[in-house]
């Protein structure tokens, strides 16, 4: 995720190895770079390494703080004086977009509480991004999370234990970290973006469309599945970093993308090489030599998504995704409850409706109509049972209420709390009119807007501590537990573009 092969290898780095693997042959005329979590195992393994060193020199870089204890066992283990240097290097989570980060864990909490082992991890993934960032914030956390409590409380006391590493330059406003709950709004995750009316295609930005159908895994996509995949697109790499397609696609609806692919297949033609093109001259090779790795490289990337789009369109027609996405709009936005049933209840008698489709629909109408007086989730259950005879989904159902519905969340997802926000909406709707599928907009966008404004309630939104922040917040990492979305990715983005002056990272503990 951090940088390339080739990158490396203009580093003059020639061998990558894990710690773990075990032939790995001695290289003595090797130094080794070695980049490491500082996690027990880790510490072991090089302790075993230093005491049979492989290669000449050693220099040693940890991702996050590590205990004198653990430099102690390093140090002894060290009889050979091969190690040259140990760092600490504040780089313990991932970063996925230039504004976005993730610390890679499923499964955070059982239940309303952290799996402990997982709260370490979280711990440590959050406190080495305020290192690296060189940030010392003031912490404020949702109230009605008892995990979001307890992250706080944790992030504070290892601030206030290694406060010598806190020791930023202070800036006029101090940066300001809040820790959020995924299960106050557990809409956004199992809706995916809205579809484009009057198109053939979903108005889905193309980062969050092909997480949401195909999957990215640190920045990579697998295409194995595809019908008819050639083998060295089996799997692909999206990064912004080295592909500026995709850099300057990211954020745009999938309509957009359709032309956009087209006009890059045409500017790739233009620069084709000419089949029979003669290299009479030396003139002629040497230009045709160093136009080469540029043609090479584009090729690459427009057979890439080209392939990507391609198995996207594939997908919405097959799952009937753009019907879906009408229903699942009209399911978080609209509440009109007996035409929502009504919809639910014809596609999922269509024998196109993928099983996970079908038990996402249900479970959107749950989350929404779970206390309606003439709720019909009970023959919505029966309908999803009988449509794949299997309890999976329906369990999942009742998990999905059980760890974001009414009784849970601190905030109201449906109902606007005030006349203002009440106008506000019908404005928006009649603006918004020609677009019945772009209403949903995830809660954290909400939230971020009352913070900017200095508007956001320390009731439900309390301070760690006795200071309180008197200016409007400048630089603000908002962290969410069990997961940020591409959708959430988006609202952050646009937010930073139109707030000058303020910052906004978002994290979590997954995608």
């Amino acid at each position: 995720v951090v940088y390339t092969q080739s990158e490396i290898l203009q580093r003059e780095v020639y061998l990558f190895e894990r710690l773990d693997s075990p032939n790995r042959e001695p290289m003595k005329h090797l130094k080794a770079i070695c980049f490491l979590r500082p996690t027990k195992e880790n510490v072991e393994l090089l302790v075993q390494e230093l005491r049979r060193p492989k290669y000449s020199v050693y220099f040693i870089y940890f991702s996050n703080v590590i205990s004198k204890s653990d430099v102690k066992a390093l140090a002894e283990a060290d009889e050979q004086e091969v190690v040259a240097e140990v760092q600490e290097f504040y780089g313990d989570y991932i970063a996925v977009n230039p504004h976005v980060f993730s610390l890679n864990l499923l499964g955070c909490c059982r239940g309303r509480s952290w799996d402990p082992a997982q709260l370490t991890r979280t711990t440590q993934g959050l406190t080495a991004l305020l290192l690296s960032l060189k940030k010392c914030p003031m912490i404020r956390y949702q109230l009605s999370s008892e995990p979001a409590k307890r992250l706080a409380e944790c992030v504070k006391q290892v601030i206030t234990k290694e406060y010598e590493l806190f020791d930023f330059r202070r800036t006029e406003v101090p940066p300001l970290l809040l820790i959020l709950d995924r299960s106050d709004d557990a809409i956004t995750p199992l809706h995916p973006p809205p579809a484009d009316p009057g198109e053939s295609q979903p108005a889905w930005t193309y980062q969050a469309m092909v997480h949401e159908l195909l999957g990215i895994n640190n920045n990579r996509i697998d295409l194995s599945r595809v019908p008819g995949i050639s083998k060295d697109l089996r799997e692909v790499v999206l990064s912004a970093e080295n592909d500026e397609f995709y850099a300057n696609n990211m954020y745009l609806n999938f309509a957009e993308i359709g032309t956009n692919i087209k006009n890059l297949m045409e500017d790739f033609q233009r620069r084709k090489p000419k089949e029979q093109q003669k290299l009479e001259s030396i003139a002629d090779m040497k230009a045709f030599v160093e136009n080469y790795p540029q043609f090479k490289k584009m090729s690459g990337t427009v057979s890439k998504h080209v392939t990507v789009v391609g198995e996207l369109s594939r997908l919405v027609a097959e799952r009937n995704l753009l019907e879906v996405s009408e229903v699942e709009q009209e399911l978080a936005c609209q509440s009109d409850h007996s035409s929502a049933l009504q919809s639910v209840r014809r596609l999922l008698q269509s024998p196109r409706l993928s099983e996970l489709d079908a038990a996402r629909l249900v479970m959107l109408y749950a989350l929404r109509y779970e206390r309606h007086a003439s709720s019909g989730l009970p023959a919505l259950l029966e309908e999803l049972r009988g449509r794949g005879g299997s309890d999976r989904y329906h369990k999942l159902v009742s998990a999905v209420v059980e760890y974001g519905g009414k009784r849970v969340r601190g905030s109201d997802l449906f109902s606007p709390k005030d006349a203002v926000a009440i106008t506000k909406q019908f404005l928006k709707g009649l603006k918004g009119i020609e677009n019945v599928y772009t209403q949903h907009q995830p809660l954290l966008q909400e939230t971020l807007d009352q913070l900017i404004k200095g508007k956001l309630k320390d009731s439900q939104y309390p301070y760690l501590g006795p200071n309180t922040l008197r200016d409007r917040p400048q630089d603000i990492i908002v962290f969410l537990i069990g997961g940020a979305t591409y959708e959430e990715a988006l609202a952050v983005f646009n937010l930073n573009r139109s707030n000058p002056g303020v910052r906004i990272v978002l994290g979590g503990t997954t995608i």
